[in-house]
């Protein structure tokens, strides 16, 4: 059993460059490994990379150099093996609007080359709400109801790994938390999660790791943790027992109000201690009712690394 879920090294891809138009660099030179059971997060601003990336990995997108290993199937040596081994729940809605659930499933299963024992359709329907749906027309069901219908596609051919692009976006929370016990269940299972989401908050809070591309690169990778803990910002929020006077004054520390009369007190935590904050606190006259710190979020991680340099 491989280590990792996939191991991409040296990965190129340029489109273009014929005599008609400039070459123009998607990805240049991406290594990533994906650690096998892991729920792992690809984000980047758009036009990042992160949907060629996606692509190279389902077999859709021909990669210009590199090497791509799925579940320890290089893709050059070994392609069916290795595009049997990923499951891709795309953005899009692309589904036949005159296939019924079952159909769909069982036609997908027919083209991965599935056996008709090993198949499980009415099982998925049952994992992502389809059942009582099984028979209806595609066309008749809610693009809620159509998304669950691409992840279960994504499943018929019992994959190793899924990747999950954008899979909430637009849709209401009912389906996000739907989506997210299935995941869940899915990685319990053993099955290896890539999510791609413009929803910084929800890869905080079902990622094991991160990678962050820009402009073709992996700029970081590494644990959710990890990373939010590089960002060394954190801020004092003050909640005075009556307004204040005069406010902290300091070298290194961003003051500002908030609504409510709490003064939100920002500094570096490998610059200054939480106690000269509050010596810079008392200077100001400023008694204290109650005090709490905030720490950096994914969302400042990502801003910091993905800010043109």
């Amino acid at each position: 059993m491989p280590t990792n879920a996939i191991e991409v090294r040296g990965l190129e891809k340029v489109y273009g460059g014929g005599k008609r138009g400039m070459a123009k660099p998607a990805l240049t030179g991406v290594d990533l490994d994906v650690p096998k059971g892991s729920v792992f997060g690809l984000l980047g601003p758009n036009g990042a990379g992160k949907s060629t990336l996606i692509n190279i990995l389902a077999g859709l997108v021909t990669k210009t150099a590199g090497q791509v290993k799925i579940w320890g199937f290089d893709q050059d040596v070994n392609p069916r093996q290795s595009r049997a081994s990923i499951g891709v729940m795309p953005q899009e809605l692309n589904l036949d609007p005159f296939f019924a659930p079952r159909a769909a499933l069982e036609v997908q299963a027919g083209l991965y080359g599935v056996p008709k024992k090993d198949r499980r359709s009415d099982e998925i329907l049952e994992l992502v709400g389809l059942s009582d749906k099984a028979e209806a027309y595609a066309r008749t069901l809610s693009g809620g109801m159509r998304r669950r219908l691409l992840l279960a596609k994504a499943l018929v051919h019992h994959p190793h790994i899924l990747v999950l692009d954008e899979p909430t976006a637009g849709v209401d929370i009912e389906l996000r938390q739907m989506l997210w016990q299935n995941v869940r269940k899915l990685n319990e299972q053993g099955m290896t999660i890539i999510l791609t989401t413009h929803y910084l908050e929800e890869a905080e809070e079902m990622c094991d790791e991160i990678a962050i591309i820009n402009e073709g690169s992996v700029v970081a990778r590494d644990s959710t943790a990890h990373l939010l803990s590089q960002m060394d910002r954190r801020t004092m929020v003050i909640e005075p027992e009556a307004d204040p006077v005069a406010l902290p004054e300091g070298e290194g520390l961003t003051v500002e109000t908030r609504p409510g009369g709490q003064v939100a007190i920002s500094y570096r935590s490998t610059k200054m201690s939480a106690e000269a904050v509050l010596e810079a606190v008392r200077a100001s006259g400023m008694r204290i009712r109650d005090v709490r710190t905030e720490q950096a979020d994914l969302e400042e991680v990502f801003l910091e690394l993905t800010r043109s340099r």
